[in-house]
C-alpha cells in the first residue's frame, strides 16, 4: 500500500513537471516568435525610429507599474491559477487586435494593453513554479530551462515563417502560444505565494546601503542595453544585409548560448568572486556593442553571439547573487524587485526610448556606440562597488 502511494505520487509528480515545463516552452515559444521581429515589422511599417522606440519602450514602464498590481490581486485572490489563465487569454485576445492597428498612437495604446496583461504571466508562473519546487523539494532550472528552449527554436522558426507569409504572421503565432499557454496553465498546480513584499519599508532600508544603490545604477547601466538589443538587433541585422531567416539565426545563437554559461556561472563566481564575473560579464557586453559599431560581416555577427550568452548568462545569476549578499534578510526579496525594475524596467526603458531617437538621427550602428558608452561607465561604477566590499570586508575584519 505504501509503495503504491509513493508510485502515485512520483507519478503525480511527474504529471505536474511535464505541465510546468509545456508551460514554459509554449509561452517563450510565443515571445521568441514575435518579441525579436516587432521592431522590424514597424519599421516596416514605415514607422520612423523615434516612434518605433516609444512604442517598444512602453513595455518596461508598464511592467514596473502593472506587476506589483497583478501581485496584490494573486495574494488576495489566493487564486493564481484563475489570474495567470484570465491574464493569458487577455493577452492572446489582444494580440489579434493589435495585428489590425497602423495608427501610432493607438499602437502605443494597444503596446500598453498587451503589456499590462503579459506582464503578469512571468512572475505569478514563476511564484507558482518556485512554491511547487520547494513543497517537492524539485529543480527550479530544470523546469524553467524549457523557456530558453521555446525561445530559441521559436527565432528562427518566425524568421523563416515570416519569410513564407509575411511579418503579421508574428502576431498569430503569437496569439495562438498564448491561447495554448492559457489551457495548460489550468493544468499548473494551484500554489500559494509565501512571499509577502513591504515595498515602502523594504526600499526605505536599501535606499541606506551605498553598495546596494551604486549596484542599481550599475544594472540600469549595463543591463538596460543587453535588454534594449532585443528591440533593435533585428533592424541591425536587416540593415547590414541580413533576412529575416538570418534575425532568426542570430537570436537562436544568441539565445542558445545562454544556458550552458548560467549552467557554470555558480562555479565561475566561486572561483573568480561574484564582482570580478559581473565585471567580465560587462567588459565582455561593451566589447560585443564597440564589434557591432564598426558594421562586421553577417558572418562575424553570428560567430560573435556568443557574447550574449557570456554576458548574459553570467550577468544574471552573478547579479541576483550579489543582491542577496548585500541586502538584510528581511528586505530581501524586495531588493530583488527593485533591481529587477531598474534593469529590466527603468534601464530598458531608456535604452530603447534613446535608441530610437538616435536611429533617427545618427541610424542603428551609433545605437551601439551609445550602448557601449552606458556599459563602459556600468563597469567603471563596479569596480568602485568592489572597493566598497573590500573596505567592509577590512573593517569587519578588523573589528
Amino acid at each position: 500500500m505504501e509503495v503504491s502511494l509513493k508510485q502515485k505520487t512520483s507519478q503525480q509528480e511527474r504529471n505536474t513537471n511535464l505541465t510546468i515545463s509545456s508551460f514554459y516552452f509554449i509561452f517563450f515559444f510565443g515571445l521568441g516568435t514575435f518579441t525579436p521581429l516587432l521592431s522590424v515589422y514597424l519599421k516596416g511599417m514605415g514607422l520612423s525610429g523615434t516612434q518605433i522606440g516609444t512604442i517598444m519602450s512602453v513595455t518596461p514602464v508598464v511592467m514596473i507599474i502593472a506587476q506589483p498590481m497583478w501581485g496584490m490581486i494573486t495574494d488576495y485572490t489566493q487564486k493564481p491559477r484563475v489570474v495567470l489563465t484570465f491574464t493569458l487569454l487577455m493577452a492572446s485576445m489582444i494580440v489579434i487586435i493589435y495585428s489590425t492597428i497602423s495608427t501610432v498612437f493607438v499602437l502605443i495604446i494597444m503596446a500598453g494593453m498587451l503589456s499590462f496583461f503579459q506582464s503578469a504571466i512571468v512572475p505569478i508562473s514563476d511564484s507558482v513554479t518556485i512554491s511547487y519546487v520547494q513543497r517537492v523539494k524539485g529543480n527550479y532550472g530544470s523546469l524553467r530551462l524549457w523557456g530558453a528552449v521555446g525561445f530559441a527554436i521559436a527565432v528562427l522558426f518566425a524568421g523563416r515563417l515570416s519569410e513564407i507569409f509575411s511579418l503579421s504572421v508574428i502576431f498569430y503565432t503569437l496569439s495562438v502560444s498564448l491561447l495554448l499557454t492559457a489551457i495548460v496553465a489550468w493544468r499548473m498546480p494551484n500554489e500559494r505565494s509565501s512571499v509577502q513584499v513591504d515595498l515602502i519599508k523594504g526600499v526605505k532600508t536599501l535606499f541606506k546601503l551605498p553598495r546596494f544603490v551604486l549596484f542599481l545604477v550599475t544594472t540600469f547601466m549595463i543591463f538596460g542595453p543587453i535588454s534594449a538589443n532585443n528591440v533593435y538587433f533585428g533592424i541591425f541585422i536587416t540593415d547590414i544585409g541580413g533576412t529575416l531567416t538570418g534575425v532568426g539565426i542570430a537570436f537562436l545563437l544568441g539565445a542558445g548560448s545562454e544556458a550552458p554559461f548560467m549552467k557554470v556561472a555558480g562555479n565561475w563566481i566561486q572561483r573568480l568572486g561574484v564582482i570580478h564575473i559581473l565585471i567580465l560579464a560587462g567588459l565582455i557586453s561593451g566589447l560585443r556593442w564597440v564589434f557591432y559599431f564598426f558594421e562586421p560581416s553577417l558572418t562575424l555577427v553570428y560567430a560573435t553571439t556568443i557574447a550574449q550568452g557570456f554576458s548574459v548568462g553570467l550577468f544574471i545569476p552573478a547579479a541576483l547573487q550579489y543582491v542577496r549578499e548585500v541586502s538584510p534578510n528581511n528586505v530581501r526579496a524586495t531588493a530583488i524587485s527593485l533591481y529587477a525594475a531598474i534593469g529590466n524596467g527603468l534601464g530598458s526603458w531608456f535604452c530603447t526610448y534613446v535608441g530610437g531617437i538616435i536611429l533617427d538621427q545618427f541610424g542603428v550602428l551609433t545605437i551601439y556606440m551609445f550602448f557601449s558608452i552606458l556599459t563602459g561607465i556600468g563597469i567603471l561604477i563596479l569596480i568602485c562597488v568592489s572597493r566598497l566590499d573590500k573596505r567592509k570586508s577590512l573593517s569587519t575584519y578588523t573589528n
